[in-house]
């Protein structure tokens, strides 16, 4: 694609970054083929292909967005389908991050909606307030239909029936490994999986543990930043991955760290990003570190002795969190460990496409986020299986609202097949208590 940004334009580091990556486009349009708001919505200006044209007018003309370029860049999901199928390698994840930006920047909303980014901004990174908010939402329920606006219906919704009870494994700390020390690693421990489902977190450190891992929970650290980050709020999504990447660095100074680990795949796409997003930055070197041995527990979980189960007699449909499979590129790995343990792995039809979760899309695009889901529960329940597995917090909350099958992180099936506690989201949504869980 040809551009035309000035040299005194190109003097910003964000806007050359963004010049590489529309002057890779090709205009080819295999990106709408995975798109999904292009699917649903069928609007070419909802596909990659046609944000891009949006941005890159925005930006050569140093314009200010206007309702429509807003719109269209607000219905993006940032699911990153598009960069697994670009033949030219456009990396969208950082055009569409700078226009996010750009727009935060340079573009007045309407009241409501200044108003409900800045509630979740000041709430999801926190999990103390995050866990008071969803108590309120739950004692707000019965009065949803007084709610004019879908997206305030939308936050009084994504309350869990069970708000767990703070989890003491989330403190920092050091869990000493209980075999012979293999490696030592640091937990993401997240923000808005601590008030949603404390079970995971419990549930890797046991694994880790387990399987030769000293695992510590660095003092300081916290939400990755990408809530804020992916609202173009650069600011306080900064700030919240400078506290990270001090605590983990300090660690590694210390007693050294062979990976800073991470169980919610959208913070792990971002915390991987580290690198680029402080490359102009005093603490480049540092989040370069950090990013170098960041990884999905699944890519740790390989590189470790995991024994080998036997057949549960169990069919789990796999769910691949977009962050995941299109942000992470790890395809296999869960699919992997879950067969290794012993369960019966199947994927449902367009396995490519979002959930409709991402991040707070399901709060901000009710409605287009509720037909991804209804989509991606249908073609997972077509599998008949016996629990839905995947490995985002956001994805499982999302699925989870939509089926009255058993949902659980893949790090908690291995956990059981290992020698854990039964999950417990599989005690309570036993279809026939009577029937035991086959070990």
């Amino acid at each position: 694609m040809q551009t035309t940004f000035t040299e005194k334009q190109l003097q910003d580091p964000a806007i050359q970054r963004s010049n590489e990556i529309l002057r890779n486009c090709v205009h080819c349009g295999f990106c709408t083929a995975t798109c999904p708001t292009y699917q649903v919505l069928g609007d070419e200006l909802d596909s990659p292909r046609g944000r891009i044209y949006l941005i890159k007018d925005m930006l050569e003309n140093e314009r200010v967005p206007d309702e429509k370029t807003v719109k269209h860049i607000d219905r993006c999901l940032s699911c990153l389908a598009c960069m697994t199928t670009c033949p030219s390698g456009v990396h969208y994840m950082h055009l569409v991050d700078h226009a996010r930006e750009y727009i935060e920047e340079n573009y007045q909303r309407p009241f409501t909606d200044r108003a409900l980014r800045w509630v979740l901004a000041q709430i999801l990174p926190y999990p103390t307030r995050f866990r008071w908010a969803l108590i309120g939402a739950k004692l707000g329920r019965p009065f949803r239909f007084l709610m004019p606006d879908a997206r305030l219906r939308a936050m009084l919704d994504m309350a869990p029936k069970h708000i767990p009870p703070v989890s003491r494994n989330d403190d920092p700390q050091t869990f000493a490994s209980k075999s012979p020390r293999i490696k030592r690693v640091a937990l993401m421990t997240g923000c808005a999986q601590k008030a949603l489902n404390t079970d995971i977190n419990d549930a890797t450190i046991r694994l880790l543990t387990r399987l030769g891992c000293e695992v510590v929970v660095a003092d300081g650290a916290g939400c990755c930043g990408a809530l804020t980050h992916h609202m173009g709020k650069t600011s306080e999504s900064h700030k919240a991955a400078e506290a990270n990447i001090r605590a983990w660095t300090a660690e590694m100074d210390a007693d050294g760290l062979d990976a800073i680990v991470i169980n919610t795949s959208g913070c792990g796409t971002t915390v991987k990003d580290y690198g680029h997003m402080f490359r102009n930055d005093s603490m480049a070197k540092d989040a370069a570190r950090v990013s170098s041995i960041a990884m999905d527990i699944s890519e740790l979980l390989v590189q470790l002795d995991m024994p080998e189960g036997k057949n549960k007699e169990m069919t789990v449909a796999y769910h691949a969190a977009c962050s995941l499979q299109h942000g992470q590129k790890i395809k296999t790995h869960p699919k992997t460990l879950l067969k290794q343990a012993g369960f019966t792995v199947v994927e449902p039809a367009d396995s490519h496409l979002c959930c409709g979760s991402a991040g707070t899309y399901n709060l901000m695009q009710p409605e287009i986020s509720g037909k991804l889901k209804q989509r991606k529960v249908r073609t997972l329940e077509a599998k008949n299986p016996d629990v839905i597995a995947a490995g985002n917090i956001g994805c499982m909350m999302q699925i989870g609202s939509g089926t009255g099958l058993p949902i659980l992180h893949t790090v908690e099936l291995l956990d059981w097949a290992t020698g854990g506690p039964v999950p417990r989201a599989m005690q309570e949504q036993r279809p026939n208590p009577e029937v035991p869980i086959l070990k």
